[in-house]
């Protein structure tokens, strides 16, 4: 390709850097970069574009400018069109002239491919020419290479110039006396003269122009704040000397007054002072600060108001003043906290943590609302400079009035939150108390109605800056499951001794504060099972508060970043780190999200001017018939007021359902509540906060609940809880303790370790072997009194389930002992229930030798005493069957199914958790367990335990007992019989056991 041009070379070139450059390919050997070589090629060598219309091109900048200035970017436009036209007037490589094609090919190609000029924030930046480099070639030496040249004595002293001599001349002053013009020297002239006197100081201005007098005259300000200021003059007019006229009136009528050294100044000082004071400024003439406090100079007058007038009125503005030093000082106190040391001494500050985030955001609300303010400030005290028009103290009040009430609020609300707070007082108590301040501030003047609008809607802007980090710490919580909270001012505080992986995290990790109001003494409230479980156990003589407007979700909030964080820690087989930091970048933050559900909250308003006219009809038809309903409802109670019926009307108008339910009569106001009328703040919050909360909480259980379900076997566990603990897997546990009621009847040994856990795991390896590692039994020391009792010995036998982590958090140790007393009781009944199964008629109709020798001597006939033992026998066992069946069907199993279905509505961890609670609290109770009704359970146990001694007797056969034994069992079992059914058939009939049965199957 050598017979290509250098212009081709160079285009070729540039395609490939233009192919690397857009579709990232660096090879040039790959077939795609091949084709896109080829594509770019056609294109430039065949197709023929049009030539650029410059008119248009003109236009279009010509557009842009005008936009610029309508919308009032004067900045933008003038450096857009300053910028554009030196383009066109500069010179291009590779082309001649100025504005050609070249030109505005390049501005079209910039102009098509701008995305909206007029929305781009641009700043122009300086543009530093590039130095041209300095020639630093001796010419002097190679041209004169070889010359011989005289230099003189001197060769290192510097040439005369003649011009040099001549401007030195024409530079020295001209003398002021010799001049023939008088010309006044100013102090600075006077003391540069006497530093340097071969300098002449510049001559800026003479006194015998007219223009630098009257200006003067206009600019400089009479020194009114020196002792024994010069009096200025002012019209002699009776208004303007009003203070002259009542210093008169005084001297005349009271004897003894003794006229006062005065300062005058005029009103434009004092607009102007009292605008520096409003502003910030601690040094003035007519205010003094002291130690904080804002007083008024006692000597400083006016002389068209009196002394007290003015006194009056300025000492009302020192108290605005005062109010904006203190809360100007406060946000220098925050701002300009340093994180540097400060050095050691008795002045130095006691801590150098910086201000905690809450308290910034505060700072950062207030700050913008003094930057607004300061600029309204600015622009009167231009207006007062330029002079156009009278302004007049009274004037700038009036228009500074909705301002200074608003400082009034602020003021009122700092002082509140911030200023009566201890400073040794936490982070979390001082962040509480801010935001509880800032909420009942809005509670209470938002139920002024229309008259307290702008401090509704200062207070509001002021409550959604300071919110800000309260809500960025429970979106990283919830979202990320990290708390993170350095300086400790959330309510809601992690506790680092126990990891996550602890049995015990779901419980014992996190610490609720709450701040009691009355006492003003923190309190630690546990997180136990349920997020609000520690506040129920609270004391109830003591009001204990928190964030107010976090409290309605604060449950949900607590439930979302504990799963999150276990779902953080939990090896998930369905978490994706890149789909998950792919979809954090997209997502938008709580707080975003919340200013924009507000910002369309208060935008949805705004609607078409045919809506609003329906709408309004529409309301004023809904006020009228809620006046009417309203009314009717304070005639009952003898209350005639209908101005109170409309506003009761507009007040509750913005609930849709409220209509419904107050003619339906089933509405009742709380009176408990804070304020009735705060319904248009609770509604924003409930409308704007919550749902975006609500819906962060239902995904994050709902994951974790998932994924305990699913990777984690969390049904399964529960289910060998049941089938272990509650006997439901009867074929497994039958070979279990049927292994253990036959040692029992032959006599032998059978409390030994390695018999019980070999029994066991025979039993459980057989159908079900995933679990024969996890199961174990223990022996546990019984009392000594309680071995009497044959049926006492199996309370010995502790049942033992492996549980792993997560799971063990739903079936804790505290469960398992639950699960291990129904057991005992379940091993008790089946053992009671096995000796009368086995029992066989050929045992107790054999006779032994010494019974024959007896049997001339008996009362009562061998086969009477037999059929009496059958009779026994029948009735033991429907006692026996009796309660097995009901505690196994109708309390276990039915039971079972009801605690199935709640465990998959279950919605969060939490909730499951007190699912399981309640339904072991359920069988406990409902198999007599509890030591209320523990003379019951001492009966059945009666029972069983006369079935223990009446087979070990029916095994020893005829003659092994006495017939007086006979009757004693009998009479044994018929009292405790007729115990249980009375005892339960009046609790029945009383109510206090529901679900109890018994007097209907023991009958």
């Amino acid at each position: 390709m050598a017979h290509w041009t250098a212009f081709e070379k160079e285009t070729e070139r540039e395609t490939k850097r233009l192919i690397r450059c857009i579709g990232g390919v660096e090879d040039e050997e790959d077939q795609n970069f091949q084709l896109a070589q080829k594509f770019a090629w056609t294109n430039f060598r065949f197709h023929r574009f049009l030539d650029v219309d410059s008119h248009k091109v003109q236009r279009s900048l010509s557009g842009i400018y005008e936009k610029l200035m309508i919308h009032s970017d004067v900045s933008k436009a003038e450096s857009w069109k300053r910028l554009t036209e030196e383009f066109l007037n500069s010179p291009l490589p590779n082309t001649e002239g100025i504005k050609s094609d070249a030109h505005y090919s390049a501005l079209s190609l910039l102009l098509f491919l701008s995305d909206s000029p007029l929305n781009t924030d641009f700043t122009e930046r300086p543009r530093l020419k590039e130095a041209e480099d300095e020639d630093r070639f001796d010419w002097a030496k190679y041209l004169m290479e070889g010359e011989d040249v005289d230099i003189g004595p001197y060769p290192d002293t510097p040439d005369w110039s003649e011009e040099e001599s001549e401007d030195g001349d024409s530079q020295q002053p001209i003398s002021r006396e010799d001049s023939g013009i008088q010309c006044d020297r100013t102090p600075q002239e006077d003391q540069d003269n006497n530093n340097n006197n071969n300098k002449a100081a510049p001559v800026a201005w003479t006194v015998g122009e007219p223009a630098a007098r009257v200006w003067l005259e206009q600019h400089v300000v009479t020194p009114y704040w020196v002792p024994h200021a010069p009096r200025f003059p002012h019209s002699l007019h009776l208004h303007s000397n009003l203070l002259n006229v009542w210093d008169q009136h005084l001297y005349n009528t009271d004897p003894l007054y003794l006229p006062e050294e005065k300062s005058f100044v005029t009103e434009t000082q004092v607009i102007r002072e009292t605008l520096w004071l409003l502003s910030g400024v601690k040094k003035h003439f007519i205010f003094q600060l002291h130690d904080g406090k804002v007083s008024v100079r006692s000597n400083v007058v006016v002389t068209h108001l009196t002394s007290n007038c003015l006194r009056s009125v300025l000492e009302h503005i020192a108290v605005f003043g005062q109010a904006v030093s203190r809360l100007q000082r406060f946000i220098d106190e925050v701002t300009g906290h340093s994180s540097e040391p400060s050095p050691p001494g008795p002045g130095s500050k006691k801590g150098s943590e910086p201000p905690f985030r809450t308290y910034q955001a505060f700072v950062w609300a207030l700050n913008k609302y003094f930057t607004g303010f300061k600029e309204e400030l600015t622009t009167i005290e231009r207006e007062v400079i330029c002079n156009d028009e009278t302004v007049t103290l009274s004037a700038v009040l009036n228009r500074l009035d909705p301002h200074l009430a608003q400082i009034k609020v602020l003021h009122k609300v700092f002082c509140t939150g911030v200023a009566e707070v201890p400073p040794e007082t936490p982070n979390v108590v001082r962040a509480s108390h801010l935001l509880n301040t800032l909420y009942k501030a809005i509670i209470e003047y938002d139920s002024g109605g229309e008259a307290s609008e702008q401090a509704v809607a200062l207070l509001f802007s002021l409550w959604t800056e300071t919110v800000r980090p309260y809500l960025e710490i429970v979106d990283e919580w919830i979202v990320h499951g990290h708390l993170f909270d350095p300086a400790k001012e959330f309510i809601i505080q992690r506790n680092k001794d126990v990891p996550v992986n602890h049995r015990d995290f779901w419980y014992a990790t996190y610490t609720l504060y709450s701040v009691s109001e009355t006492v003003e003494n923190e309190e630690k409230l546990n997180d136990a099972a349920s997020g609000s479980s520690g506040g129920e156990q609270a004391s109830g003589s003591r009001q204990l508060t928190m964030v107010s407007f976090l409290k309605p979700v604060l449950k949900q909030i607590i439930m979302a970043g504990k799963s999150m964080q276990l779902l953080k820690n939990l090896d998930c087989k369905e978490t994706q780190e890149s789909g998950r930091s792919s979809r954090d970048a997209e997502r938008k933050s709580l707080y975003t999200l919340f200013l924009e559900s507000v910002q369309s909250r208060l935008c949805s308003r705004d609607e078409s001017p045919v809506d609003a006219v329906t709408e309004q009809q529409a309301t004023r038809r809904s006020l009228i018939k809620m006046q009417s309903i309203i009314s009717q409802h304070l005639e009952m109670q003898d209350v005639h007021d209908p101005l109170l019926a409309i506003n009761f009307a507009r007040l509750y108008l913005e609930q849709s359902d409220f209509h419904e339910r107050f003619s339906g009569g089933d509405f009742n106001v709380d009176r408990s509540s804070q304020s009735v009328t705060c319904q248009t703040f609770e509604l924003t919050l409930r409308s704007c906060l919550y749902p975006h909360i609500q819906r962060r909480y239902v995904e994050c259980c709902g994951n974790l609940m998932k994924t305990l379900k699913k990777d984690y076997r969390l049904l399964g566990y529960l289910q060998a809880m049941r089938n272990y603990f509650l006997l439901e897997a009867g074929d497994t546990m039958y070979d279990f303790y049927t292994a253990i009621f036959d040692k029992v009847q032959e006599k032998e040994s059978w409390q030994q370790l390695s018999f019980l856990n070999g029994q066991l795991q025979e039993a459980v390896g057989q159908r079900h072997p995933e679990d024969s590692s996890r199961l174990s039994i223990f022996l546990e020391t019984i009392d000594p009194a309680r071995k009497k009792h044959p049926v006492n010995n199996l309370e010995v036998l502790t049942l033992g389930y492996k549980v792993p982590w997560p799971v063990d958090i739903v079936i804790s140790s505290e469960c398992q002992k639950i699960y291990n007393q129904v057991f005992l009781l379940l091993l008790q009944i089946k053992w009671a229930k096995y000796s009368l199964d086995t029992l066989h008629f050929t045992d107790v109709t054999k006779k032994p030798e010494e019974a024959l020798a007896e049997e001339v001597r008996v009362k009562e006939p061998v086969n009477q005493q037999i059929h009496r033992m059958c009779l026994l026998r029948v009735k033991l066992m429907h006692f026996v069957n009796s309660l097995h069946n009901y505690i196994m069907t109708r309390i276990l199993h039915s039971t079972g199914l009801e605690f199935q279905h709640q465990v998959q509505e279950a919605k969060d961890l939490d909730q499951l958790i007190k699912i399981h609670y309640r339904y072991l609290a359920t069988i406990h109770d409902r198999c007599l367990l509890r030591e209320k009704v523990s003379f019951v359970k001492e009966a059945i146990m009666k029972v069983l335990n006369l079935v223990l001694i009446f087979s070990e007797r029916w095994q020893a056969g005829f003659g092994a007992w006495k017939i007086e034994s006979i009757d004693k069992m009998e009479s044994d079992f018929k009292n405790c019989h007729m115990f249980l059914v009375t005892i339960l058939n009046k609790a029945v009939c009383r109510g206090s056991f529901p679900h109890c049965e018994y007097n209907h199957t023991l009958r």
